[in-house]
């Protein structure tokens, strides 16, 4: 593995519980405006590593097709677990967990399908989301694996064991 690539890995699992973290801001909707900002950051941070300008309205559109094609139920259980949040006392109880697990795991799907297109030379410029639809979902499903950092095995160490 380039050094490169394990910075971006590092940067990826750093920013999954980060996301994972603004999730449970117990305030509707701010929860995802935090996750949002902080998968474009991570974004942003992945591009400077493999030394690419990082283009903002190019990656928005980018993640929001991947979103459009891969996660619409997770989507759904997403948004609905802010709103969730709105309702007084057990609201936040109800719709903290889904949106954690949803925004760890897509924060981690869409860094690893970055880091594979640019370590295979790609540039934000010649994304194409539909040619890692498969590759995301597999990464959508891995994230949504990950331990918890007090489980024992962090992530860090079981990525290194999967490649």
């Amino acid at each position: 593995m380039s050094e490169k690539e394990q910075r971006a890995r590092e940067t990826v699992r750093r920013y999954m519980w980060w996301t994972a973290g603004g999730a449970s801001i117990p305030v509707p909707l701010v929860d995802l405006v935090v996750v949002t900002g902080a998968q474009m950051k991570m974004l942003a941070e992945l591009s400077e590593i493999y030394g690419l300008p990082f283009q903002k309205v190019r990656v928005k559109a980018l993640v929001g097709s991947l979103v459009g094609f891969a996660l619409q139920p997770a989507l759904s259980t997403g948004l609905l677990s802010s709103v969730l949040k709105g309702i007084p006392g057990a609201g936040a109880l109800l719709g903290t967990p889904g949106l954690v697990l949803v925004a760890g795991a897509y924060t981690w799907a869409l860094g690893r399908v970055f880091i594979q297109h640019f370590e295979s030379g790609g540039t934000l410029l010649d994304f194409d989301p539909e040619a890692v639809r498969e590759h995301f979902r597999a990464q959508l499903a891995e994230g949504s694996r990950a331990p918890a950092p007090s489980a024992g095995a962090g992530v860090s160490e079981r990525a290194s064991v999967r490649g």
